[in-house]
């Protein structure tokens, strides 16, 4: 199987009226397929991102997830253990990063998934986005990425600043988790609206939603329709996946029955989807009266 690939676009700017640094052209990430998993916060991320890269390990590729949350319990399943983050390891060595070996900062987890957490500055100080520049020089300058077919970055909540929108600019598409609600929906149009603006000056597309936690879809589908998106898998709100984060594993560790193996397929038909059949979405986010109006609220 081959990832789809999209046109390199020149990074000249980071959207009118941001104080965004662009991306420098040596932080680029070549070769492997990049997604960045948003979504509001507490709707289920993290869980997917590593069942995600779980499935494209089962698949044959070999994987990198990078957590970007300061929580950093984004590769908690596949390392069955909170490892350190980046931020956490560069503060150990005053932030000389030449002082750092790989496996001072990546561990190994579930089926050969190679796992990092960017970490994050201290509350109130510091922006998302120099971390996750960071972690991705530190990545290039040891050649880690070299070796990578996929890779996923797992993005806390929403998108409320350039700095938690930097993922984007590294990845070829978004996948937008969401649940039947408008809260949850509200904030997936934020996403749409950070991506069309990311989508200007650099490669990122939108690759579709992924229904999590919602045993209906039909307010999504209201609002797909309405924006031009599309849904790429429905996770209903199963107890098994549930337990799994209760056992520190990944669903494809859990004892097969019926609904964990149901899961696990739609997991490896979102990744088969997301390598040989994904297409950018040209979504076009809503105000957010028209949501209101949309979802039915007065």
């Amino acid at each position: 199987m081959t990832a789809t690939r999209l046109p390199i676009l020149d990074a000249v700017g980071d959207g009118e009226g941001s104080v965004q640094v662009h991306l420098d052209d040596n932080q680029k990430i070549d070769g492997a397929l990049v997604i960045a998993v948003y979504g509001k916060g507490g709707i289920g991320k993290s869980t997917t991102s590593s069942n995600l890269s779980a499935a494209f390990s089962k698949l044959g590729k070999r994987v990198l997830q990078i957590g970007c949350d300061p929580k950093h319990d984004s590769t908690f399943t596949l390392t069955k253990k909170m490892v350190p983050t980046v931020i956490d390891v560069l503060e150990g060595v005053d932030f000389h990063a030449e002082e750092l070996r790989p496996e001072d900062f990546m561990f190994e987890g579930y089926n050969g998934v190679q796992c990092i957490e960017a970490g994050g500055p201290p509350a109130g100080t510091g922006c998302g986005g120099y971390v996750t520049g960071q972690t991705v020089k530190l990545l290039k300058e040891h050649h880690l990425l070299e070796d990578t077919d996929v890779v996923i970055f797992d993005v806390l909540g929403d998108v409320v600043c350039g700095g938690f929108a930097a993922p984007l600019q590294h990845a070829h598409y978004c996948l937008i988790v969401t649940a039947n609600d408008f809260d949850s929906i509200f904030a997936m149009n934020r996403i749409i609206a950070a991506i069309q603006a990311k989508s200007k000056n650099y490669k990122v597309r939108l690759g579709g939603v992924v229904a999590n936690r919602s045993r209906e879809t039909d307010e999504i589908d209201r609002f797909n329709a309405a924006v031009g998106l599309r849904t790429m898998a429905h996770f209903k709100d199963v107890d098994a996946i549930r337990k799994s984060r209760l056992k520190k594993c990944t669903i494809f560790e859990m004892e097969p029955t019926d609904e964990v193996v149901a899961v696990q397929h739609e997991y490896l038909a979102l990744a088969k989807r997301m390598l040989d059949d994904v297409q950018p979405l040209p979504a076009t986010p809503l105000k957010d009266r028209e949501i209101f109006d949309l979802l039915g609220f007065d």
